[in-house]
């Protein structure tokens, strides 16, 4: 099945899922065949407690308090990193299941989806200052990369073992075998592969991948170098991942019907126990069906996964451009934006009077280079039951076949919602060898064709494709196949795509975090042969796709890079230290911008784009406490006995602040800073700094950037580190002139020692 295909798939099922949700929901009293219908609900018992090792037995109570004797309802346990079951219970059962003593919450198991709409080369060279990326001496085995996804191909050549040292002796995770997958399928890089049946489907109880985007992932992660890889020729190269000496362990949690929440929780649980370092999650909801904080298998996940010292690193969504789209928001989880690198694939056309207008595509056109072709535009080429509008913009059934077929169609896109894709499916049906798209949208990704020649162009080119046809009787032209150009300018920037922040969360912690290549990435595939390949070509072992999924897996590298080098470094560290050494600007050195041309914000890209080596030697980190994420549950409204349900780190005497305001969720020690600032004329907060530099003594200074009409004070103005005096605390205060904010306002601070900077976001919201 395509990607896109699978994508649409997912949505669909989401609808019918969260339909039937509401339908039970509404019901009440009504339909009993409604109140008692069984679906899979998944129950949540906050942390696993360490002295009890009777977790079946107790789930077991709770399930059997409401259920006919003898019935087995029960799908699986969570009994690792957290307490909880997924069982089949009627509505009614539910209910009463979530009055039970010590159960959070029950939710129906829901249906997320997959984030998929040169890269690690383009990273190196944004870096700003020379590091030594050499790892510490301390650092005796490399990280465990987790990858919750659709599995992966195994005999990739990206997962490779040539040269690596044996599995770490601390590792407790094991290679589940099925039909098509065995243990001889795990090695020393892959060392770790599980899958979850989905309750409703039992053809997929496998690890290996048979969509594609787990290994895509996986490889993007992880990969070892391979040479010479390409997509039948083009973007031909190296493909790596960001660190080839990780090892991986794979979680099958989606099948060919998306993404099972009780599966990724069973995954977390598993991840836990098994030992990896980092977990790579790039799914999550779709925004119009986000959950809250209790019914979001990522977040309760990834909660406690932190409790246990991993850092989850998940995709931000492809719900972009609008506001307040991106998922996977909570502060214990590394929130990835997408981004663009310096590599361009155009397919340009060459007109009957040799003019060359670039487009943008990925295709294996078969065409002669030499403009022989027909062209038409589609309005020329109507079908009588149709209007010209409709022709113009190529809709299903919209085009004559006889004067179509054999030609180059031209398609327009005013005001359409057709995708280049549809158009391609209309001018193929009815016998037209090639497309040209004219649009201005999503002008940052180019799409894979296959061998159809179809290419897109700007509305601005698309003034000169239309002057040259009415120029002549016999227009003709020709698509030729994608070319990869290198060092392409501006970039980064951010696709229309990547979902925007602010959170819905809380506007008072600043999403999304980081940003990362996610556009036209290559990495490695599948090779069971069923995707469409072109005529006289074996199936690529590669693919190029797009998509905040493909930005994730750059940062889950970055991250288990990091702890290889610094293995006793916190996963809040490590967040700090890849938020702290971003940059904001692109290889014009001027400031990143949107696919539409505006600057871009932290609500575009968080902290910036990734750096590849600062991380690794930040200087500072700003560690986020357990108590820090126990009282962002307080202020989001969990009660004390619940906020110790939840976490197994509650100190004895903690208690949830007397001032439960939401705004002091900005006083937690997060390496960005979120301020609501409504109604006030300052704000006074404070963050704590850890110095992490080789240099015991050293002294640090900001340097401020601040929107007209704020003020920023810091106390102390400088910080100045000894071998006692390791964390440092500042205040800043926030005080402006303006009688109120007409827009939320974007500034920085950045601490530096002359060697490292530090910098920190802030939004001030209106």
């Amino acid at each position: 099945m395509k990607g896109n295909d699978t994508l649409l798939l997912h949505l669909f099922y989401t609808l019918l899922l969260f339909l039937g949700v509401r339908s039970s929901s509404s019901a009440g009293n009504g339909s009993n065949d409604v109140t008692n219908r069984k679906e899979v609900y998944i129950v949540y018992m906050g942390a696993a407690d360490s002295t009890n090792a009777s977790f079946r037995n107790d789930h077991a109570q709770v399930l059997n308090s409401v259920l006919r004797r003898n019935e087995n309802a029960l799908v699986r346990n969570y009994k690792h990193g957290f307490s909880g079951f997924a069982a089949r219970l009627s509505k009614k059962e539910a209910t009463s299941i979530a009055q039970k003593p010590g159960v959070v919450s029950v939710f129906p198991d829901p249906v997320l989806k997959l984030h998929t709409t040169r890269s690690w080369d383009f990273l190196k060279y944004q870096t700003q200052v020379k590091i030594d990326t050499k790892p510490n001496a301390v650092s005796k085995s490399s990280s465990v990369i987790g990858i919750l996804d659709t599995g992966i191909w195994p005999e990739a050549a990206s997962f490779s073992d040539k040269g690596m040292g044996p599995v770490p002796s601390r590792w407790k995770g094991t290679c589940m075998k099925s039909q098509d997958f065995y243990s001889s399928n795990c090695n020393r890089k892959l060392i770790g592969a599980r899958y979850y049946a989905d309750p409703n489907d039992s053809g997929d109880n496998t690890a290996r991948d048979s969509n594609g985007h787990g290994t895509h992932v996986a490889g993007t992660a992880a990969g070892v170098m391979v040479t010479n890889a390409s997509y039948y020729g083009v973007a031909t190269g190296c493909a790596k991942g960001g660190s080839p000496e990780s090892r991986l362990a794979v979680y099958r949690v989606c099948s060919n019907f998306g993404c099972r929440g009780s599966s990724i929780l069973a995954a977390f649980d598993d991840a836990i126990a098994d030992g990896v370092d980092v977990l790579s999650v790039s799914l999550g909801a779709s925004t119009g069906f986000r959950p809250d904080l209790t019914s979001d298998p990522i977040s309760l996940g990834a909660f406690h996964a932190m409790e246990h010292g991993i850092l989850v690193v998940c995709s931000a969504g492809n719900d972009g451009p609008s506001s307040y789209t991106l998922v996977n928001d909570a502060p214990w989880i590394l929130t990835v934006a997408a981004s663009t690198i310096d590599r361009n694939f155009l397919s340009n056309i060459v007109l009957g009077d040799n003019k060359i207008i670039k487009g943008k595509a990925i295709n294996l056109s078969p065409l002669s280079n030499s403009p022989k072709y027909p062209l038409i535009y589609g309005e020329s080429a109507k079908a009588n039951s149709t209007s010209l509008a409709e022709a113009r913009q190529c809709h299903p059934n919209s085009l004559d076949g006889n004067k179509v077929k054999g030609k180059i169609v031209v398609c327009d896109d005013k005001n359409d919602k057709y995708s280049t894709r549809k158009k391609v499916a209309t001018v193929k049906a009815v016998g037209g060898i090639g497309l040209v798209h004219i649009t201005d949208q999503n002008e940052a990704i180019a799409s894979n064709y296959g061998d159809f020649p179809a290419t897109v162009i700007s509305s601005k080119d698309g003034v000169t494709i239309l002057q040259y046809i009415n120029s002549t009787s016999n227009p003709v032209a020709t698509i030729l196949a994608t070319t990869s150009v290198l060092d392409y300018k501006p970039a980064p920037l951010v696709p229309n795509f990547s979902s925007r922040g602010p959170s819905s969360l809380s506007s008072n912690i600043l999403k999304p975090d980081i940003a990362a290549p996610g556009v036209n990435i290559l990495a490695a595939w599948i090779g069971n042969g069923t995707e469409v390949v072109p005529k006289g070509k074996k199936p690529s072992l590669y693919k190029i796709i797009s998509g905040t999924s493909m930005a994730c897996p750059h940062v889950s590298g970055l991250a288990s890079s990091v702890k290889t080098r610094n293995p006793t470094w916190s996963a809040s560290s490590i967040k700090s230290a890849i938020m702290t050494s971003a940059i904001q600007s692109n290889n014009l050195k001027a400031p990143i911008t949107t696919e539409s041309g505006s600057v871009a914000t932290p609500y575009d890209y968080g902290a910036g784009e990734m750096t590849t080596s600062e991380p690794l030697q930040p200087g500072l980190v700003y560690e986020t406490s357990s108590v820090d994420y126990l009282n962002f549950l307080c202020y989001i409204g969990f009660n004390v006995t619940t906020v110790k349900v939840i976490s197994k780190t509650v100190p004895r005497n903690f208690n949830c602040p007397k001032d439960l305001s939401s705004d002091h969720i900005s006083n937690i020690n997060y390496p960005s800073i979120a301020i609501n600032f409504s109604g006030k004329r300052a704000v006074n907060l404070s963050r704590t700094v850890t110095n992490v530099g080789e240099d015991d003594e050293t002294v640090y200074s900001p340097i401020v950037d601040a929107p007209s009409g704020v003020h920023v004070t810091l106390t102390p103005n400088k910080l100045r580190f000894t071998k006692s005096s390791k964390k440092l605390s500042y205040r800043v205060i926030f005080s402006s002139t303006l009688t109120s904010l007409k827009e939320d306002l974007f500034g920085s601070i950045t601490w530096s020692n002359g060697k490292y900077m530090v910098r920190s976001p802030f939004v001030l919201t209106k």
